[in-house]
């Protein structure tokens, strides 16, 4: 069967366009709009706060970052009135801001966000939501004790393309599950975080001491603060960084909460720079049966060495089919292994004749040739042109601190895709396999 291409519409009224008006909470009048600041303004922290923006209903008040020439810019690019700090203490402090954006590097994740909520602020921080499992109990038990929203920024659960996939998930589309491949390369310096670091460098535009936080104390380096994701005292690797998008969305399409075993492996092939992570990891994941899903093995890969350039997607394989996320969704299924006719007993010659003929002409030379074997049926969903998840994943953040409606990556999820990928480290620094306990999200053993 020919493969056929259909759009698709986002079903969610969460796209930036179209954030409703919504009832009044916490003294607020519906067209009140929404004060935040952003914790970070790197390269995530600015695409978060442009998006932000972009949302209706939000004001951008403050921001706060550690070196100087980003505080400068950020007023050259939002305002002269924005305020500006080195201190994210002050934001916290302001009664007037609503929610807050953390786009700092991983080890201050859960300090920020525990100590923005018990101000009040609702939070969204950046993936993973922290650099050591342990420290996502006490972020789930600070939104839990203060009542306060927060979203973990991985979009995908706010995207149109994953929730088709769902859909399709749920529906039986693919039979019974029992393999989910995903990866995330790149072949670029800036892909494998080879940033740029600016000539005016040095202790008096960079708040150094600030940045090291509960990381060990050494002397000023702006190459480890411009390109702190290279070092495993402030980043999470590429399995904070990429693993965790993935398994951020293949929980949301599958309903999985995470793998009871962890293996991960790799190395340091060629981006020999000083950092101390890979720029290969491999992961394998061992899922349990669930009420949501049959049991199941997962494999992920990120290489920062592909010569063929950037791709990443994944490929759901299941007893009837095959699902494949890119830039959209495409199923496809496989014909009959053999020939009906051969096992049409019931059927007198004449009918048998027929329903082979009829096999050859809709299957032409099968089991002959590499054609042969093109999936019958091929179905492609795609979004519509210029479709942006990462604005309805604001516009889903914006709605819920307007609404107090839960958001689907809360701090449980958000320790549910982190755990897992911050195991996939422990397990390629040892050498060894990781038990996890999906449901209480405690290593075991």
């Amino acid at each position: 069967m020919a493969s056929t291409r259909r759009h698709f519409l986002q079903t969610t009224a969460l796209t930036a366009g179209s954030l409703p008006a919504i009832a009044q909470t916490a003294g607020k009048s519906p067209n009140d709009k929404i004060q935040f600041a952003t914790i970070g303004i790197g390269g995530m922290g600015s695409g978060d706060t442009e998006s932000a923006i972009a949302t209706p209903g939000t004001k951008l008040v403050a921001v706060c970052d550690l070196y100087q020439g980003r505080l400068t810019r950020a007023k050259e690019e939002w305002g002269a009135g924005l305020a500006t700090t080195r201190d994210y203490r002050e934001i916290l402090n302001r009664k007037d801001i609503d929610a807050v954006i953390i786009g700092t590097p991983d080890h201050w994740h859960a300090a920020i966000a525990i100590a923005a909520m018990e101000s009040g602020k609702d939070v969204y921080v950046e993936k993973p939501m922290v650099q050591k499992w342990q420290d996502g109990h006490k972020v789930i038990e600070a939104s839990r004790k203060t009542n306060r929203i927060l979203q973990v920024g991985s979009q995908r659960v706010s995207s149109a393309v994953y929730q088709k996939a769902q859909d399709l998930f749920r529906s039986g589309a693919i039979g019974e599950l029992n393999m989910v491949q995903a990866w995330w390369d790149r072949n670029s310096a800036m892909g494998a975080w080879q940033y740029s670091i600016p000539l005016d460098a040095s202790p008096t535009t960079v708040d150094w001491d600030r940045f090291l936080g509960s990381a060990p104390k050494r002397p000023f380096d702006a190459t480890r603060f411009f390109r702190w994701r290279n070092y495993q005292d402030y980043g999470t690797g590429v399995a904070g960084d990429l693993f965790v998008h993935l398994f951020s969305g293949m929980h949301f399409v599958t309903g999985a909460i995470g793998p009871n075993r962890v293996f991960g492996s790799g190395g340091l092939r060629f981006w020999k720079d000083g950092r101390d992570v890979p720029d290969i990891l491999l992961g394998l994941y061992d899922y349990e049966k669930t009420a949501a899903h049959p049991a199941f093995n997962l494999q992920l890969r990120v290489n920062f060495v592909n010569g063929a350039g950037e791709s990443s997607g994944f490929t759901f394989t299941g007893s009837e089919g095959v699902m494949t996320i890119g830039n959209g969704v495409t199923l496809s299924k496989l014909p009959p292994e053999t020939d009906p006719g051969t096992s049409a007993g019931n059927f007198d010659s004449a009918t048998q004749k027929l329903i082979q003929e009829e096999y050859r002409r809709k299957y032409p030379q099968q089991n002959q040739t590499a054609d042969s074997m093109r999936p019958i049926e091929d179905e492609r969903w795609l979004p519509p042109r210029g479709y942006n998840d990462h604005l309805d994943h604001h516009a889903n953040f914006f709605n819920a601190v307007r609404t107090r409606k839960p958001v689907v990556e809360d701090a449980t999820f958000g320790l549910r895709a982190a755990g897992p990928a911050l195991l996939s480290n422990m397990s390629f620094y040892s050498g060894k396999t990781v038990a996890w306990d999906p449901t209480t999200m405690q290593v075991k053993g």
